[in-house]
């Protein structure tokens, strides 16, 4: 899940998706009901702000990686978060701040996973991106990161016009990393000890994928 890069830095990839041999996976819940994706907006926020905290619980816990620079199953999301999603849905492609986010819905509305695209710091860096995204533990190992990522991407590089999509993962989550490599994103670098968290190293990777 990626969030604020200083409060909870979403750039880091959540509990990642695994590939799956399944004919149509990632597009049915187990039951068979269909997943669809869709764009969320200013009413969606409060659930997904409730399935951002059930997310984190996995972190770290019941033998899911770290996949957020934050001790084991702290579920506690902090209120920058939450404000950098209400404030960048209303913000404009291009400018400082903005967010976009997609839903993967149940048929009753639950939410099976989650992908987010936003501005850079940067401000000469308005033609690239940060990601995050995540997959509820019910539903990973069944290709939804894959329709996820080719979601945000299909949109960033078609509708908002933008060349790259970044993102950072800690470098020992191999499922989000290999998820990322075989959906077009190349290691740019990975920085050994770049986060310590309850005394243990963690390294670093960044990652990008070019649009065009």
């Amino acid at each position: 899940m990626n969030v604020d890069a200083r409060a909870l830095p979403d750039t880091r990839a959540g509990a990642a998706d695994a590939p799956s041999d399944t004919a149509g996976a990632g597009r049915h819940d187990a039951a068979g009901a269909p997943l669809r994706i869709r764009a969320a907006g200013g009413a969606d926020l409060a659930p997904f702000f409730a399935y951002l905290e059930d997310h984190l619980r996995d972190n770290g816990t019941g033998g899911t990686p770290l996949f957020q620079p934050l001790p084991p199953g702290q579920s506690s999301l902090p209120g920058g978060v939450r404000l950098s999603f209400i404030k960048g849905l209303d913000i404009a492609v291009g400018q400082p701040g903005w967010r976009r986010l997609w839903l993967a819905l149940g048929p009753t509305g639950s939410i099976a996973g989650h992908i987010d695209l936003r501005s850079r710091p940067e401000m000469a860096a308005a033609h690239r991106a940060m990601l995050g995204m995540g997959v509820h533990r019910l539903y990973r190992r069944r290709g939804l990161g894959t329709r996820l990522l080719a979601t945000a991407a299909d949109w960033a590089g078609r509708d908002a016009g933008l060349a790259w999509i970044d993102l950072e993962v800690l470098a020992h989550n191999r499922p989000a990393v290999e998820l990322y490599a075989r959906n077009g994103f190349t290691t740019l670098a990975c920085i050994a000890d770049m986060l310590r968290i309850d005394g243990a190293s963690y390294d670093l990777s960044y990652m990008t994928r070019a649009l065009r």
